[in-house]
């Protein structure tokens, strides 16, 4: 998932898809959405540095969750890129890591 400032729209997206689909060919465009998400009840976290250092956050996450009485309602996560990991060293990668509780 890759977040989008508001003011970007659905028609914005598919007229960018359109331009890069003839520029640079790839089957996998295919599997693109624009979509808009409801969570509901979370805990999020912004995870800055390497994929791989994301337990630590997830530690911070389970911890604030704990302290407010909040049980983790599913075993799965979002991860939601702010960067681009091919270009942005690895420990300035920003991740917005985040559960659904209850």
């Amino acid at each position: 998932m890759i977040r989008q400032p508001d003011f970007i729209t659905e028609s914005m997206v598919c007229r960018a898809m359109e331009a890069v689909k003839k520029k640079k060919p790839n089957p996998l465009y295919e599997e693109i959405r624009f979509d808009t998400m409801q969570d509901g009840k979370c805990v999020e976290i912004l995870h800055i540095g390497a994929f791989d250092d994301e337990p630590a956050s997830f530690g911070k996450m389970a911890q604030f969750a704990e302290k407010n009485n909040l049980e983790r309602d599913e075993s799965c996560h979002r991860e939601i890129y702010l960067n681009n990991a091919n270009r942005v060293e690895k420990s300035k990668l920003k991740t917005i890591l985040r559960f659904s509780v209850r």
